[in-house]
């Protein structure tokens, strides 16, 4: 969607990671946005006007007066703006903000703003975790504020942990999303969605699982969040992290562990969407120490684990439920065979015969299967295949 005409109003405080806010005004001016910046007194050691200024094609401000007397009004500044956005927000601003405190030109600014404001924290883990940065992040959330989540990873103290700044690309398409109508055709429904593989401990070191990424279900999320859905993700072992804030995220690593998170949340939701791959069998027996390699041969003995979709189906009342079948032959008559015997409203087919679509693949091909009917898609990226389940499930049955 494009920003054209927009208003965003940036307040950077003093924090390190204000030279990433450059790369988002470039941003935001390509598509057309009119962006205005207002510095906090500290945050000019870190970040250049000169620059600031060239990027978003407006001065920059940070006190009331400049040096030839004019008054910089802040009430005008806030009542231009269609959204605030306050990036770094670092844990002194944060904190003035939510205690009215009023000391340089960007809190008056803000606090004059009646339009939504964004919130994107960066500091350091410590001070992060500190119960006063997490009570002042939910009074912002209490005054109707949008949290942008500091991420985890390297510091500029050095340490690895939450506190890191959102990328601005992360930032971007939160800005985005609010003023795009398409995210809202969800808003309003809670949606659980299961992905990634799950792993069967043999040992303490060793375990059964499959090559699944977690790729198609956290495509699904992040697509379904953007549409304004609340989200559940129940994720198996994967290196992926959600973005948006609308996700709930539960790490999960066996069958047994994803059955369990399901079904505290499944009896609540609007839509079930089982994309995980799940193991349909677990170790007998799990060793307490590590297996020595003693013999030539090794037999483990593998019981079932418990059938996490066909529990959903039998247990549906409200929900629209849709799972998942990635076959190897007889691809249609397998995927219809799961379709009646788990109860499902809808199954998304796919083949490992067909090229780049699969596990570990950016890309999926996809054919979704109602009692009903049959529609097939072109090989997409999975993020595209997120939006054509989602838009099926739209049309279906939330008209």
């Amino acid at each position: 969607m494009s920003l054209e005409g927009k208003k965003i109003l940036i307040i950077i405080s003093g924090g390190i990671a204000a030279y990433k806010i450059n790369f988002l005004i470039r941003d935001f001016v390509k598509q057309n946005a009119e962006v205005k910046v207002v510095l906090t007194p500290s945050a000019e050691q870190f970040v250049s006007k000169v620059t600031l200024s060239t990027l978003s094609k407006n001065e920059v401000l940070t006190e009331f007066y400049n040096d030839n007397g004019t008054w910089n009004n802040h009430i005008e500044l806030a009542l231009w703006a269609d959204v605030v956005l306050v990036a770094p927000c670092t844990a002194n601003t944060l904190s003035k903000m939510v205690h009215g405190l009023c000391d340089n030109l960007a809190l008056a600014v803000y606090l004059s703003a009646k339009c939504p404001v964004f919130i994107a924290p960066a500091m350091d883990l410590d001070m992060y975790a500190h119960p006063s940065t997490k009570q002042n992040l939910e009074l912002a959330e209490d005054f109707g504020h949008i949290i942008i989540p500091a991420e985890y990873g390297e510091l500029a103290s050095g340490l690895v942990g939450q506190g890191r700044l959102a990328e601005p690309e992360t930032i971007y398409t939160t800005i985005e999303e609010h003023f795009s109508n398409a995210h809202q055709s969800l808003k309003g429904k809670t949606i659980l969605i299961t992905a990634g593989p799950t792993y069967e401990a043999i040992d303490p070191v060793r375990f059964i699982g499959n090559h699944s990424s977690g790729k198609m279900g956290y495509a699904l999320a992040e697509e379904a969040a953007r549409r304004g859905a609340q989200v559940i993700l129940i994720s198996g072992p994967s290196g992926l992290k959600p973005r948006h804030q609308n996700i709930q995220l539960h790490r999960v690593v066996s069958a047994k562990e994803m059955f369990n998170a399901v079904f505290q949340y499944y009896n609540a939701v609007d839509i079930a969407i089982a994309s995980a791959a799940v193991a349909d069998y677990t170790p007998k027996v799990v060793a307490d120490e590590k297996i020595k390699k003693n013999e030539d041969t090794f037999t483990i003995e593998l019981v079932k684990n418990p059938d996490i979709l066909k529990t959903m189906g039998e247990r549906k009342q409200h929900q629209i439920l849709v799972g998942f079948a990635l076959e190897t032959q007889n691809e249609v008559e397998n995927a219809k065979g799961k379709l009646h015997k788990k109860n499902l409203d809808m199954i998304v087919l796919n083949s490992l015969r067909d090229e780049g679509a699969g596990f570990q693949k950016d890309t999926n091909k996809i054919r979704l299967i109602t009692a009903e009917e049959e529609q097939p898609f072109a090989l997409k990226p999975k993020e595209e295949v997120a939006k054509d389940i989602l838009l099926f499930i739209e049309h279906k049955w939330l008209k």
